[in-house]
């Protein structure tokens, strides 16, 4: 079995690292998948992935980078699973994954060390709408003229034992991916309407 892994260079090196085998292969694109067989393992790790149509891997698992659009929305197959691949989570312990949870998906994570957690297929899993809500508070927060980005990371951290502070956050996710989540989230909910300076820095 190998795992093929269509992805750009900084989630390639998070997802690379973290499975640690020499039957990881790294392929242009995902056209390329079907050169294997169904019984491997296949990320797409582009963005755009949940707009592709997957074919001839009817039993393999994949997994796409799809942050935002729900499995629902693109009409994808029970094979297909939503990956949180917002930068550093790939790394963690512990992987968001959106889709059927049969038996096969708990035995690969569990083979690669990594607890999976099924969530409900909605925009943004659980951590991204979470960490969002918290970055667009702080640019609130800093239009306000409460405190500087530096301070606001600094207080956040020792305040709250986050590992890193909501600007630190954004910066390495990238804010434009937590603008779009905003943007999606608030059409159903007014709460996560993005700060206008937030709008402003991603410009």
């Amino acid at each position: 079995m190998k795992t093929v892994v269509a992805a750009p260079e900084d989630l390639w090196d998070e997802l690379s690292t973290t499975l640690k085998t020499s039957n990881c292969v790294r392929v242009e694109s995902p056209a390329e998948f079907e050169q294997y067989t169904s019984d491997d393992i296949f990320f797409n790790l582009f963005e755009g992935a949940e707009k592709k149509t997957y074919l001839n891997n009817n039993n393999g698992l994949i997994f796409i980078n799809s942050t935002n659009a729900t499995l629902n929305e693109s009409n994808q197959p029970a094979n297909i699973y939503r990956l949180n691949s917002w930068n550093g989570f790939l790394k963690r312990d512990k992987w968001e994954v959106a889709g059927v949870a049969g038996v096969r998906l708990i035995e690969y994570c569990n083979s690669i060390n990594k607890e999976v957690i099924v969530c409900p297929d909605i925009p943004g899993f659980i951590s991204c709408r979470i960490i969002s809500m918290i970055i667009n508070e702080a640019y609130f927060t800093l239009a306000e003229g409460v405190s500087t980005k530096p301070e606001i990371d600094v207080a956040m951290k020792l305040g709250t034992n986050y590992p890193k502070g909501p600007f630190e956050w954004s910066d390495e996710i990238g804010l434009n991916k937590v603008l779009q989540l905003l943007i999606a989230l608030s059409k159903e909910d007014e709460r996560y309407t993005p700060a206008p300076m937030l709008i402003k820095d991603c410009k």
